[in-house]
């Protein structure tokens, strides 16, 4: 079953380990072929946010932007802090005729796992 099925009413939501595993993040060999999408407000991106994923506000999005060309075509897995505006920015992807879903909790969950965290500078990040 993929993990891109929508529930009812809208985009579907994984966990943070899923999401780790689907973008590559995981500890498993494998995976990576879905992009994490951080939706979260730049100060809050440059304080930490996972390797490899890719920048777009929620504001930004709401506005009309696109996706960056990394993301573009490809199955999106979308995160912020705790999981609200990920889940909203899904919807939007959804109805806009992209593959999205959002992660439960969140970089909280995510660095709760132990999972990675990078600042700005690629250095040992917080979730702010």
């Amino acid at each position: 079953m993929s993990i891109f099925r929508r529930s009812r009413g809208g985009a579907g939501r994984v966990t943070a380990r899923e999401a780790a595993a689907r973008t590559g993040h995981g500890s498993t060999v494998g995976g990576g072929d879905a992009v994490l999408l951080d939706v979260r407000e730049p100060y809050e991106w440059q304080a930490g946010h996972a390797p490899r994923a890719v920048h777009l506000p929620l504001s930004a999005l709401v506005a009309g932007a696109g996706l960056p060309a990394n993301a573009q075509a490809r199955s999106l897995i979308v995160i912020c802090r705790s999981g609200n505006r990920s889940q909203q920015a899904a919807e939007i992807l959804v109805a806009r005729g992209a593959e999205a879903v959002d992660v439960i909790g969140g970089m909280k969950d995510w660095a709760g796992a132990g999972l990675p965290v990078v600042d700005f500078r690629g250095r040992n990040g917080v979730v702010a």
